[in-house]
């Protein structure tokens, strides 16, 4: 039998949507989508890079934040774009490991570093008089270190499984990335067990640690309707409602596409549950963690006026 099929080494991403009309015009939002999330998450690590009051904990897992969104968009967008373009529609098996690969590594990388800033907020909040103490520049340099290992061992297990699998059928995946669950619709082996590992290294890494995110959250509140200065419950406020709002999207999005929606991807659904956190989510984050908080636009005004 596996002599009469011809085994497929490259594929077609689909992309978006097939109509004609609307190539050019989705071309033009992305591109702009695209630049806009360089400018912001690149212009952020450079001001965090430039102003000394901003080398603090929290400001150095921000910066490590807004690298891992520019490589998750990076990682998906470009390819997207000449999709739109109808210039090369077509990936190698091994392009699209890879393409896989740096999406997950960014994106595991990145809920590692929520978890982190949830501990952050939590030390400073709740724990301000041995914030210093605690927030070491050794347990910072050990935590996001943790962070980007994870990061990369996580994707490689999928990737070196995907590699397991043989693929006769139709070479058309209905995607605009290569997300391994369309993928895995294509192979003529049995990808049961690939399915079943993503599912439960999905659900233990994004369970496990929304959870804490959520625990973490809570004390943080019930500390900040607590204090009794307003202009620090304010600030306090303000600071952990943008880093919620920005878990709330991303994990939401996460947690239907990878735990719960189980492996039946290939429709519209996907496609947009699948932007949200591949393009939506990378270019809101710089503006949701920068427009309410002084400090960054201080910042932002110093350089101006240089």
């Amino acid at each position: 039998m596996e002599g009469n099929r011809t085994l497929l080494t490259e594929f077609v991403l689909r992309g978006i949507t097939d109509r004609p009309e609307l190539q050019v015009p989705l071309f033009l939002v992305f591109f702009f989508i695209y630049v806009v999330t360089m400018v912001g998450n690149l212009g952020l690590i450079f001001l965090i890079w430039k102003d000394p009051h901003l080398h603090t904990p929290m400001y150095l897992f921000l910066g490590n934040l807004a690298f891992t969104d520019a490589c998750t968009s990076s990682s998906v967008t470009p390819k997207m774009l000449m999709k739109f373009l109808n210039k090369n529609d077509m990936i190698s098996l091994g392009e699209c490991g890879a393409q896989y690969y740096f999406f997950c590594f960014s994106a595991t990388t990145e809920i590692f570093l929520l978890f982190v800033m949830a501990y952050d907020r939590y030390v400073a909040i709740c724990n301000p008089l041995h914030y210093v103490v605690v927030m070491s520049k050794r347990l910072c340099t050990v935590l996001i270190s943790m962070s980007y290992i994870i990061g990369f061992i996580n994707p490689a297990v999928h990737v070196g499984l995907l590699f397991r699998l043989t693929f006769c059928r139709s070479n058309a995946i209905d995607h605009f990335y290569c997300d391994l669950l369309p993928v895995y619709t294509l192979s003529c082996t049995d990808p049961t067990l690939n399915a079943l590992v993503i599912f439960i290294f999905a659900s233990s890494i994004q369970i496990s640690t929304s959870v804490t995110i959520v625990v973490s959250y809570a004390r943080v509140l019930f500390a900040v309707l607590n204090m009794k200065s307003k202009k620090g419950r304010k600030k306090a406020f303000f600071t952990c409602s943008a880093h919620l709002f920005s878990v709330s999207l991303f994990y939401g999005t996460l947690l239907f596409m990878y735990v719960s929606h189980g492996s039946g991807p290939g429709n519209n659904q996907d496609k947009l549950y699948s932007l949200f956190y591949t393009v939506v989510i990378p270019l809101l984050n710089p503006f949701i963690y920068s427009l309410r908080n002084q400090e960054v636009l201080g910042a932002l005004k110093k350089i101006i006026k240089l």
